[in-house]
């Protein structure tokens, strides 16, 4: 498959996920936040299943169970967030994962920040500054919530970095998934009255538990191996954009014009903080094969 094909299969996953914003916002606001990601991973590892079963063995499935909470965690904070603040807020903060993950690492296994990261993680903050409120009043619940989504998601990315490279990447992702499924099914009828989801809300279902998140991972999954760092960190730059875009199209999101420079820097900032290292690492790849 040529590269043109390949960035554009991972383009595909990028809209679907961008979408993911609005779809999930008009759906929660209609049935409960636990009881629709429990459905939604409930679709997902069936899908992933056919696929990755019988490469999940057990040990993958604990190891990846484990890590799939954090994964649990990101996702219930960022779906009560997206109740109480825009899709196009809550895709442009939950993008700042990029930016949160080596502090996380720092954090946790005492792992060194590259400098490279400094400048856009300051870029990334002030950016967020601008796009939440030009006061501190306007500083919404839903964005608390976002942000606190973003560290879990970066402390995922973190996990995956140290446990994912030992399993079958299918069957580590099948494992998370159930264990996501899991964890919200238990916990919707504790917190929420037990019922199906209504007809409105299946559409959405199916976006993200067919699409943004069986079928977009197995692009994402095949895409990597095959299509260079610095192309690929360039289009998944471009989900928080996809966010912005749907958020206008479907929601009606406005942004002031402090909040569109907010969220210009944040991308600005994605973008740096994405290509950057994949730029630096094929440059050191290319000197060491030339010495």
């Amino acid at each position: 498959m040529s590269d043109l094909a390949l960035a554009g299969l991972l383009t595909i996953a990028t809209i679907l996920w961008g979408a993911t914003f609005t779809v999930v916002r008009d759906a929660v606001a209609v049935y409960g936040v636990l009881s629709f990601l429990a459905v939604r991973f409930f679709i997902a590892s069936m899908a992933l299943g056919i696929v990755g079963a019988r490469r999940m063995t057990l040990r993958t499935l604990l190891v990846g169970g484990a890590v799939g909470l954090s994964l649990a965690l990101g996702f219930v904070l960022q779906t009560i967030g997206l109740r109480y603040t825009s899709p196009t807020n809550s895709g442009l903060i939950t993008g700042l994962v990029v930016m949160l993950t080596p502090a996380i690492a720092f954090v946790m296994y005492r792992t060194r920040t590259p400098k490279l990261y400094i400048a856009p993680v300051l870029g990334a903050f002030v950016g967020l500054a601008l796009l939440t409120g030009e006061s501190p009043e306007e500083f919404r619940i839903g964005d608390v919530l976002t942000m606190a989504c973003a560290v879990a998601f970066a402390a995922h990315v973190v996990l995956l970095g140290r446990y994912a490279a030992a399993h079958d990447a299918i069957g580590f992702a099948l494992a998370q998934m159930i264990s996501t499924g899991v964890v919200c099914g238990i916990a919707a009828p504790i917190f929420e009255p037990l019922e199906l989801p209504p007809r409105e809300v299946w559409f959405a279902l199916g976006l993200t538990g067919l699409g943004a998140s069986a079928l977009a991972f197995l692009i994402m999954t095949y895409v990597q191996q095959r299509l260079s760092a610095v192309r690929t960190a360039v289009i998944l730059t471009m989900e928080p954009l996809f966010a912005v875009v749907f958020g206008y199209i479907l929601a009606g999101d406005r942004l002031t014009s402090i909040q569109a420079v907010g969220a210009a820097l944040i991308l600005s900032a994605l973008l740096v903080g994405e290509v950057g290292p994949a730029l630096l690492s094929g440059r050191r790849a290319a000197s060491g094969s030339a010495s």
